[in-house]
């Protein structure tokens, strides 16, 4: 079975929330949606450690596509990359786009990440939520491909039948992932993203948000003490005081809901 498309009242309102209008499944509009995704949507733990502590069964702890979208656009709720591709893949289904899922590798991590491959224009293109990658990066089998951003120069490169390394500059940790370009069945992605709530999952224990904020690289890391908002710029990190209470100013920084903030960090305290 293939992925659901996201229902069309929730693809309007989601297409609001991005301030990107409907049009055909173009690469323009591709590369509009990324931009605002990245600037709308969090790369965050807060929510998943929330859902899963609140859950006793772990059969139904993954926020799949409805649920996300609906945290996002009512408490400014994002996600991690299995619920966070899948949910964005729901939303270029339902515009008519051709592609499917991957689950990917980092370092020796293997499984660990995915992503989403669309065919546009009789190219290939990987499509990042779930990292997030700041634009679609073509991918061939040819040989290496390059996209610069506002933010990172990114290189795909061919390492083997259906193999990729994803580049990014400048950067602490210069490859992003092994991408395995082999379609996943819906039904085995969401087997892995029930998974990532086990005990074995990850990003349960610490509240790690990343977003881009007023046009800058933001991020937080609770395993990092002193707490603290890191900013990013050029490939360096500069590190900016919390004023006040901790779990209130992260969320106003981010646009996330402070209950849920609030939780996330009683939850993640309490376990360290």
């Amino acid at each position: 079975m293939t992925t659901p498309p996201l229902s069309p009242k929730l693809t309007k309102l989601v297409l609001a929330r991005l301030n990107v209008p409907a049009t055909f499944p173009t690469l323009a509009l591709l590369e509009a949606l990324v931009n605002a995704y990245i600037r709308t949507v969090p790369w965050e733990s807060a929510f998943r450690i929330v859902k899963r502590a609140r859950t006793a069964d772990t059969a139904v702890c993954p926020r799949w596509p409805d649920e996300f979208w609906r945290d996002n656009l009512e408490r400014g709720g994002g996600g991690t990359c299995f619920e966070s591709n899948y949910a964005f893949f729901s939303l270029l289904r339902a515009l008519g786009y051709d592609g499917y899922l991957t689950i990917n590798n980092m370092g020796d991590t293997i499984g660990c990440h995915t992503a989403i491959i669309l065919v546009v224009d009789r190219m290939k293109w990987l499509v990042d939520a779930g990292y997030p990658l700041h634009a679609p990066l073509p991918v061939s089998a040819r040989g290496v491909m390059y996209r610069a951003t506002t933010f990172m120069r990114y290189t795909v490169i061919p390492d083997g039948q259906g193999v990729y390394q994803v580049n990014q500059h400048p950067h602490p940790n210069p490859n992003a992932f092994t991408l395995i370009d082999t379609p996943v069945a819906d039904a085995d992605y969401r087997v892995a993203a029930t998974a990532d709530y086990g005990p074995d999952g990850f990003f349960l224990d610490h509240i790690v948000i990343n977003k881009i904020v007023a046009e800058t690289m933001w991020r937080f890391n609770s395993s990092e003490e002193p707490w603290r908002l890191n900013r990013f710029q050029n490939g360096q990190r500069f590190d900016v005081e919390l004023n006040g209470d901790v779990a209130t100013a992260v969320a106003r920084h981010f646009g996330m809901d402070e209950a849920v903030m609030q939780a996330a960090f009683s939850i993640v305290t309490t376990k360290s």
